[in-house]
């Protein structure tokens, strides 16, 4: 009840326009006054600045939010297929049930409706994994690819701007499939894979390397880019793919891959554990019955 009660407000106010204005002030370049911000900003979140440059060197809030990181700050592990594309903390993880992901207990949504109506991608991950993955206020925001991956599709799918936190995730029916997303599709040598980059109150912008500003767009309708094998952008394990412009959550899609690709057990990552770009991104697939 009490959880309901502190949403319903994020039901009557104008969330896009909220969120451009946001992204307006971020963008104020006020030297001493914005250094004053963004270390009470460190403070009040404890954000770990050891990994990356120094306060004065960012002219804004947003380019403080969406700071680099020191290059020795994430060493890939060498045996892992595929790395955690973001510092979060993993909202939930595990495998998709006939089209359906869990989004609390309790509550589900549909593939189909996260991908926008794109029932051929959505065919592709019926039987899948998902990771989702929500980045706080004091989280590096930039989004790197958990493994090469040459891309295929992007769609941008207009919606909501609720709030991603664990109180709205509760209450919130079909959360991540309401809100405005991108949704970026990569082949890979496990098979297809996803990157949901799901938009939230104050997100001013999501933005890709390949495209630039994605986000805030006018676009009432969904738009879909389909990228050539000539056009397509190649990208590394490890690259950085994309931003947010203030925090949100990143959904992972993979089909089930070989098992003997993935490791079980204790090792496998769970729902409220905090995990960092680059580290090794293991589900726990389960066995097939006897």
């Amino acid at each position: 009840m009490i959880d309901s009660l502190l949403t319903l407000p994020q039901y009557l106010i104008p969330h896009h326009l909220l969120s451009r204005l946001i992204l307006k002030l971020t963008r104020l370049q006020l030297g001493t006054f914005t250094h004053w911000i963004i270390k009470r900003f460190i403070k009040y979140y404890n954000v770990d600045m050891s990994i990356a440059a120094d306060v004065r060197d960012y002219a804004s809030f947003n380019q403080f939010f969406t700071r680099a990181l020191k290059p020795t700050a994430r060493p890939f592990p060498d045996n892992a297929n595929i790395i955690c594309p973001v510092d979060a903390e993993i909202s939930q993880i595990g495998s998709i049930e006939k089209g359906s992901l869990l989004q609390a207990k309790g509550r589900y949504f549909q593939l189909n409706d996260l991908l926008g109506g794109q029932t051929e991608m959505a065919s592709l991950f019926q039987q899948g994994l998902f990771c989702t993955l929500y980045l706080s206020p004091k989280d590096y925001h930039r989004i790197h690819i958990p493994t090469t991956g040459r891309l295929t599709d992007m769609v941008y799918v207009p919606g909501r701007l609720f709030s991603v936190n664990q109180r709205t995730s509760r209450v919130v029916p079909n959360l991540f499939a309401r809100n405005e997303r991108v949704i970026c599709l990569f082949e890979t040598e496990f098979g297809p894979m996803a990157l949901i980059l799901v938009g939230a109150l104050f997100v001013g912008s999501i933005e890709t390397v390949w495209a630039g500003t994605v986000t805030p767009n006018r676009s009432s309708k969904i738009e879909h880019w389909h990228y050539s094998e000539q056009t397509a952008p190649i990208l590394q394990r490890g690259a950085e793919m994309g931003r947010f412009n203030m925090g949100s959550t990143v959904i992972v899609l993979f089909q089930t891959p070989p098992t003997s690709l993935w490791k079980k057990g204790d090792k496998a990552l769970e729902k409220g554990q905090r995990v960092v770009m680059g580290q090794e991104l293991i589900f726990e697939i389960p066995q097939p019955p006897l």
